[in-house]
């Protein structure tokens, strides 16, 4: 055994390896049919061809595959949001001193949005800023109003919607107004 680097098995080294013996017609046959699903482009006499060669490189055939759509998550509907009260504020909540510290907050936003104005900017550029500011947290005053109950109604921003703002009073009192 010694200075061999390559020999066929015996029978009975195949047999307790599992192994089929080299030249059945089972390994032919296993050997062929694999090759028919590695290269189902290629016909028989292809095949053949490159078997006599001794050098087999198998072609990789992957199955179309169809994109799956992803599904955007969409958040609740109006009605959910409603029905589960998301901007509902309880009214053990609705005191001014509990919004102080978000009016403390939005004062230090704002002071970090007008940083970046140096005292020479335009006036458009301050009021362009000023006008994207959100007013969470803002103490506000209506001046000016289609209803004239609502003048006078001086507060802290807690939510602000497209044509309404929620604002608490130092009476503790939660007022919805229209801008």
């Amino acid at each position: 055994m010694e200075g061999e680097l390559y020999r066929r098995l015996t029978p009975r080294e195949t047999a307790g390896l599992r192994l089929q013996p080299q030249g059945s017609e089972e390994a032919k046959a296993f050997v062929n049919a694999f090759l028919k699903r590695s290269m189902p482009k290629k016909k028989d006499e292809a095949i053949q061809d490159i078997l006599t060669r001794k050098a087999v490189v198998l072609e990789h055939y992957s199955k179309k595959k169809t994109k799956q759509k992803r599904k955007k998550t969409k958040g609740f509907t109006a009605k959910q949001r409603r029905e589960m009260r998301l901007f509902e504020i309880e009214p053990e909540q609705q005191r001014y001193a509990i919004f102080l510290p978000l009016h403390e907050l939005w004062k230090q936003y704002i002071r970090d949005l007008c940083h970046g104005l140096k005292p020479d900017a335009q006036p458009h550029m301050v009021q362009g800023k000023l006008l994207k500011a959100d007013l969470h947290g803002a103490i506000v005053t209506v001046t000016k109003s289609k209803c004239p109950s609502y003048v006078g109604i001086t507060g802290i921003v807690l939510q602000e919607f497209k044509h309404v703002f929620k604002i608490i009073t130092k009476e503790d009192k939660l007022k919805v107004t229209l801008p």
